[in-house]
């Protein structure tokens, strides 16, 4: 759930470079958010599409994130809109340290097994 709040967090950030895990984690939980509420419309209120409505509040963060993981992998986030393309590149490692889009956001995170912070130069 981390990562899709930190999505959220960043709402139109288009700079800058996203994970898999972050990309793929915020896929996976809007999906279920959108079914989710999918099934409560069906269920209780048809005349309300709770779906429709999350789906157009959370566009701009999904055109966003996947933005930001053309930019990962180093390429131009307008690969985002070629629609099998893309899918194939979110599923690519990382670029191995920094590119034009930024630093490696894997190695920001990294901590031993005592949560204490690695240095960026491993």
């Amino acid at each position: 759930m981390k990562y899709y709040f930190e999505v959220i967090k960043k709402y139109a950030v288009f700079s800058g470079r996203a994970r898999r895990s972050e990309f793929w984690y915020f896929t996976l939980f809007s999906t279920i958010i959108s079914l989710v509420l999918n099934g409560i419309t069906l269920q209780f209120s048809p005349a309300t599409d709770l779906d429709d409505i999350y789906t157009l509040l959370i566009i701009l963060p999904s055109i966003a994130v996947g933005v930001r993981r053309m930019h990962d992998v180093g390429l131009s986030g307008w690969y985002y809109i070629i629609p099998f393309y893309s899918l194939f590149i979110a599923c690519q490692p990382s670029d191995f340290g920094d590119n034009q889009y930024g630093p490696n956001p894997i190695y920001g995170e990294q901590e031993n097994i005592f949560g204490e912070k690695l240095d960026d130069n491993l």
